[in-house]
């Protein structure tokens, strides 16, 4: 089983056909998918996705481009949204100096309101970090400081100082399409490095399609192309990564259940 730990199913490009993305993504061995979410304030629509869909789950959590938008939302409230039976993790939220979207200070409260949340529910946090490494790097330590919290850093493209001080953290690391593209050398040189157990493959999608996809709509069927760089990366086969990242999912998004819903 292939697993796609971050996908966006509530986005508009998904709007129509959703019932055929998914059956896509059976059909081609992805057996859990986590739609995360991006707006609080919107997590009804998201939640209805994975009440949909049996091996669909969710998360709650603010974007850090919308950071200013839900500037406020305590961790109690972010607890509370957790205790339904079909989200799983907190976030994604983090830091982003890519783009001007949401101020730093926002983006830094919000970041550490859902580590809160984490820290409290032993739920695992989806960390976006985009041109942000040492904040976010301070924000780790600082917070790993006041008690221990589990979380992914999601579609990586950070720097190796940043990856290896998430390591250090007990924390794990999650590759897109990203790590198929010519330009990622970079990317793939330190993917073969990380640790086995602290590895996940994800799509990102709509956004990202991977190698031959590139440039069209990406979905979670195509995490496959991901897994399949990911082991040429590491030296190893197809059916090693698919085992060791599923099981690293299994392991750190331990709310999902492994056996057939």
């Amino acid at each position: 089983m292939l697993v796609d730990s971050h996908c966006h199913l509530d986005f508009p490009d998904f709007a129509e056909g959703l019932d055929a993305v998914v059956a896509r993504a059976d059909a081609a061995g992805v057996g859990r998918m986590v739609t995360i979410s991006t707006r609080v304030r919107e997590h009804d629509k998201l939640r209805m996705i994975a009440e949909r869909f049996p091996n669909v789950y969710c998360s709650v959590g603010t974007h850090p481009h919308h950071a200013d938008e839900e500037d406020g939302i305590t961790p109690d409230e972010l607890i509370a949204l957790t205790r339904h039976p079909k989200v799983v993790a907190l976030g994604e939220a983090g830091l982003d100096n890519f783009y001007d979207n949401g101020s730093p200070e926002a983006q830094e409260r919000g970041f550490r309101a859902h580590i809160a949340a984490a820290r409290a529910t032993g739920l695992p946090l989806v960390i976006h970090t985009r041109e942000a490494d040492d904040a976010c790097g301070r924000i780790l330590d600082d917070e790993m400081a006041k008690g221990p919290f589990r979380a992914v850093l999601h579609c990586y493209t950070g720097g190796r100082e940043l990856a290896m001080k998430a390591i250090d953290l007990g924390l794990s690391i999650s590759f897109t399409g990203i790590i198929t593209f010519k330009k990622s050398q970079a990317l793939r040189d330190l993917a073969a490095e990380l640790p086995a157990d602290r590895i996940m493959v994800e799509t990102d999608s709509p956004y990202l399609a991977p190698g031959k996809h590139r440039g069209k709509r990406n979905e979670p069927s195509y995490v496959g192309e991901v897994a399949k760089v990911l082991a040429e990366t590491r030296g190893v086969s197809l059916d090693e990564i698919t085992r060791q990242t599923t099981q690293n999912f299994f392991r750190l998004f331990s709310k999902v259940p492994a056996s057939a819903a």
